[in-house]
């Protein structure tokens, strides 16, 4: 039996090699190479782009695919999709777009599943229409603060975060870039298909969405862990700065007590006292009212203070005494700074100094020894030894790192000035760019055009500034696109798909028909998704599933719609998509509690997708 089934596949790898015009070798070299690869993703031997790109340069060595196949990738839509709104999603993120909204959503929740329900449904929307690892990137810091704030502990939090953007992703063309590489895949096939059309996918993606999150707030609040951040652990051994904050006019917080402004019992930092025209409110209640031009005094972390910084309306007691441009206020930075025996301010105040004059800098706290200082800003003395928190210019550090005034200078990372006042524009834009994809079939306007348009206009109305807009782009994801895409032509041109796809069919029909081959695609994608990436699972299948439908001489559409799908829903490891990862240390998480919630979340996508895709989808005989 054995034998007989050798000679079969054997037949089977002839038969493919000859439909493809490929030598029989072909194909035992692409699997090769294939296994080697995967073996690299799964053991985390190499980076996904180095990998991807190493199989792709040994298969454009052997011969198997042609230059031109193996560079096509690079003038894929979908890559060029891809890059661009990384930008947008920049100009979201650079203007704090979304800061108040996330403050708004989950406001005073203290209890699990309501907060959850106001964080997961709202992201998934929110996730829908911008890339799903930005979204993340730009809201973690904000929930991390929450948490803080709430006594809430992330690991509760950030999970939900991750799973409601994968869901929200799986709506729209847009949600995600797995579901813009399929959509170029389509377009570029032997047999080329309709691209993706803007809201085509939101007949699996938003009953996905609404079942996924009832699972998360109904069952999944049993099955998260409760975890400290690394970082509440350290306690102490932080620096702990003295900052005086003004109430600006247009700052929200005015005529919220200091319990609904979420400035009590803060882990981190403590609220010393209101100055309020001379007059000092201390200690705080939580019930006092918040006025315009009070002057609060912290104790408090660099992160915490950060996150105070951000807060529009709310600005450093120092800086409220200079006139800074908008302009140069874009450009500035927080570092740390360790005055040193031979600082020319020397016993002179804060604001009696020439600080802002001499190093274009403004003092926004002061650090003494572990010792909390009780004087305001522009009262403290200087002295040798003190760490300042500077509001500086971009040039600060290079210029003054090996100046005797100060002992030590280093710049606190993600500490740029937010453009509040750009906020509304970000989001008008991105308006812009959803309208113009969901009617590009009556205006003509190409996919990757509308997000290039998107990303010029977040840049020429100075959303984001040119650095950052380069900086924005992961060009490892891009790599991997490109890279993927020539390693997925390499797959089809050497009849390994051919072969796969009919194996498969064979199996799959044995089980339940063309419902048992959707399944079947669907599973393959899903578990190749948790083990290496879902671009690249997607690249790798594609092939394949377009040879299946050969095979049953069926529209191939059904299943390039389950790869989409099943490449984005990946919830059972830290590593099947990159929002997991991002979450998986910040929320204290381990390897098993991925697995735990994410296992039920991917069969229950997974049902419900090939329940679903025939009969939005139906198997259409070619």
């Amino acid at each position: 039996m054995a034998g007989a089934m050798h000679i079969l596949a054997a037949g089977q790898t002839a038969m493919a090699a000859a439909t493809t015009g490929a030598p029989a070798w072909h194909v035992w070299a692409t699997l090769v190479i294939l296994v080697l690869v995967l073996i690299a993703l799964t053991r985390n031997l190499l980076p996904p782009d180095v990998a991807f790109m190493g199989g792709l340069v040994v298969v454009l060595l052997l011969r198997i695919i042609t230059p031109e196949e193996a560079f096509r990738g690079m003038s894929n839509p979908g890559l060029i999709t891809v890059g661009a709104l990384f930008i947008v999603a920049s100009g979201l993120r650079e203007t704090g777009a979304l800061h108040l909204a996330v403050t708004r959503l989950l406001g005073l929740e203290t209890t699990n599943r309501s907060a959850l329900a106001r964080l997961m449904f709202p992201v998934a929307g929110m996730s829908a229409f911008v890339n799903n690892t930005p979204i993340v990137a730009m809201l973690m810091p904000e929930i991390l603060s929450w948490c803080r704030k709430r006594q809430i502990a992330p690991s509760r939090m950030l999970i939900p975060l991750s799973y409601a953007t994968i869901l929200g992703g799986t709506c729209t063309l847009i949600g995600t870039s797995t579901n813009i590489v399929v959509s170029g895949m389509m377009v570029n096939a032997a047999q080329p298909m309709h691209a993706l059309g803007m809201f085509e996918l939101s007949w699996i993606g938003v009953p996905a969405t609404l079942i996924g999150i009832g699972f998360i707030i109904l069952i999944g609040t049993r099955l998260l862990p409760e975890r400290k951040e690394l970082i509440d652990q350290l306690g102490e051994t932080q620096r702990e700065y003295i900052v005086e904050m003004v109430v600006q006019a247009n700052c929200p917080l005015i005529g919220s007590t200091v319990q609904q402004a979420g400035l009590r019992n803060l882990p981190g930092l403590f609220l010393i006292e209101i100055d309020r025209s001379g007059e000092i409110l201390t200690p705080v209640k939580p019930t006092d009212v918040l006025e315009q031009d009070d002057r609060l005094v912290f104790t408090g972390l660099v992160r915490t203070i950060l996150d105070l910084q951000r807060i529009p309306g709310l600005t450093p007691a120092e800086e409220s005494r200079y006139q800074i441009a908008p302009d140069q206020r874009r450009t500035r930075r927080l570092c740390e700074a360790v005055v040193s025996n031979s600082f020319p301010e020397l016993g002179k105040t804060v604001r009696n100094s020439d600080f802002r004059t001499r190093y274009d800098a403004v003092v926004v706290a002061v650090h003494r020894n572990g010792t909390r200082l009780r004087r305001k800003i522009g009262d403290i003395i200087l002295k040798p030894g003190d760490t300042l928190l500077l509001q500086v210019g971009e040039h600060f550090e290079r210029t003054f790192r090996g100046n005797t005034d100060f002992f030590l200078v280093s710049e606190v990372q993600d500490s740029g000035a937010v453009r509040h006042e750009r906020a509304a524009m970000a989001l008008g834009i991105l308006g812009i760019v959803v309208v113009l994809l969901a009617t590009k079939d009556l205006t003509g306007i190409p996919t990757a055009v509308a997000a290039l348009a998107g990303s010029g206009l977040m840049v020429a109305l100075r959303c984001v500034s040119i650095g950052v807009a380069r900086r924005s782009v992961d060009w490892q994801v891009l790599v991997v696109i490109f890279a993927a895409l020539g390693f997925g032509t390499a797959i089809d041109r050497s009849g390994l798909a051919e072969t796969v796809a009919t194996n498969l069919v064979d199996w799959a029909r044995a089980l339940g028909g063309l419902i048992g081959v959707l399944v079947a695609v669907y599973l393959l994608t899903s578990v190749l998704t948790e083990v290496i990436s879902n671009i690249g699972a997607a690249a790798i299948v594609f092939p394949i599933a377009v040879a299946v439908a050969q095979t049953l001489h069926v529209d191939p559409r059904p299943f390039a719609v389950a790869i989409a799908v099943a490449a984005s829903a990946s919830f059972s490891t830290p590593i099947g998509y990159q929002t997991n990862l991002m979450v998986y240390g910040p929320g204290g998480y381990r390897f098993s509690d991925f697995l735990r919630v994410g296992v039920p979340m991917n069969l229950l996508v997974m049902l419900l997708a090939t329940l679903l895709i025939p009969h939005f989808w139906p198997f259409v005989a070619q």
